[in-house]
């Protein structure tokens, strides 16, 4: 029996490649209790201001937004931006508090996925931009969108 891998993308950071350079990327796995994962693959999770922290050798992300699933318990209602664990080798989470430790390094969450069944949360290790760098991260974009534009316009012509 071979393994389910669908690997789809359920939350993203779209905010993250405008504000920091992306050096580094890490996968981890969620800790979720209850419902919260029927929640994740409805597409109910929003990680635009989330961050993560490292403390007493346990990386935890804080201010994401799962909500609750309305099938699922009413009693027993939680706090849809609670703290929630990461599941990483305890390698990786020294390697990343020694990195992040760094002038202006930060650990920002990415995207939130399933593969093989279970929800993992692709980190970064990224370094805040400048005012400047993210002006000159948009030319380059405009200017790629430009030639693209004028090269499917000559592949037209051409047909």
């Amino acid at each position: 029996m071979g393994k389910k891998a669908d690997g789809k993308v359920l939350a993203q950071n779209k905010k993250a490649s405008h504000d920091y350079f992306i050096e580094d990327t890490y996968e981890a796995g969620l800790v979720l209790t209850g419902t919260e994962i029927k929640s994740l693959r409805n597409g109910r999770a929003n990680i635009g201001d989330a961050f993560a922290t490292i403390r007493n050798g346990e990386i935890h992300i804080h201010n994401m937004h799962i909500s609750p699933f309305e099938q699922g318990n009413r009693a027993n209602p939680t706090d849809p931006t609670r703290t929630r664990k990461l599941l990483m080798h305890k390698e990786q989470i020294h390697k990343l508090l020694g990195l992040s430790k760094r002038d202006g390094f930060t650990i920002v969450p990415l995207k939130i996925y399933v593969r093989n069944g279970y929800a993992k949360l692709l980190i970064g290790l990224g370094k805040g931009k400048k005012e400047y760098d993210k002006r000159d991260s948009a030319a380059k974009r405009d200017a790629q969108r430009d030639i693209q534009r004028v090269l499917r316009d000559k592949q037209k012509i051409a047909r």
